[in-house]
């Protein structure tokens, strides 16, 4: 059977950007829902000395859900779900990055190469403070904390989630100052930018002529 394989470089011009924000909210919105509660059940395993509280995943599963409720496992989601701004700022600052290049360079490998570094730099500048303060919410534990800082009850009621995420923000400031908020942010760019950076020269390397020979592939879709 003839092999007909289709691998088109998609631009930015070529993008519906109503549908690309819109869905790619929504899809990132529905997989955060689905693996939020592991996130914050390997981020108190990671925390916990030795197997002081949990046993296990199941186990830290099992005990989270049956002393603090479903909403112990979604702690720290609602400031969590700010990192989907950093996800669309990342491929908008990769595609405008390579349309930038463009100019200088038109090789695709070198398009990739900048678009995909730029974009982990603007993406983990916006992500690395949404993620330490969620971090910090995560370790909130019915009356007690794991982490460095406890929210504090207001005459012992239950405070509100973004009044919680005020108290965490506050004492983050009076501890740390504001690098509080970029702990970690340089071991970040260090992982995320030469990964994106040399991920993305690689589509334009298998859409080539060494996996896809050019009596094979189809030309690239036109702008419209």
């Amino acid at each position: 059977m003839e092999d007909k394989r289709n691998i088109p470089i998609i631009e930015w011009e070529h993008l519906d950007k109503r549908k690309f924000y819109v869905f790619g909210i929504c899809m990132t919105m529905m997989i955060r829902v689905s693996v939020y509660p592991f996130t914050l059940i390997r981020t108190r395993l990671q925390v916990q000395k030795g197997k002081s509280l949990y046993n296990g995943t199941f186990d830290a599963f099992v005990k989270i859900l049956r002393t603090e409720g479903t909403a112990g496992l979604y702690r720290g989601f609602l400031v969590n779900t700010f990192t989907l701004i950093s996800g669309q700022c990342y491929v908008t600052t990769y595609e405008l990055t390579r349309k930038y290049v463009s100019r200088y360079n038109n090789n695709n490998a070198v398009k990739s190469l900048v678009a995909g570094g730029s974009a982990s730099l603007v993406a983990q500048s916006i992500t690395v403070p949404i993620d330490v303060i969620s971090q910090h919410l995560m370790m909130q534990r019915k009356g007690e904390s794991m982490g460095r800082f406890k929210v504090q009850n207001q005459d012992g009621k239950r405070m509100l989630v973004f009044g919680q995420t005020k108290d965490i923000i506050v004492q983050i400031f009076k501890a740390d100052g504001f690098r509080g908020f970029y702990r970690g942010y340089v071991a970040s760019l260090l992982t995320y930018i030469p990964n994106s950076a040399v991920w993305w020269p690689f589509y334009h390397f298998y859409a080539g002529p060494w996996f896809c020979p050019e009596s094979l592939c189809l030309s690239r879709p036109e702008a419209v």
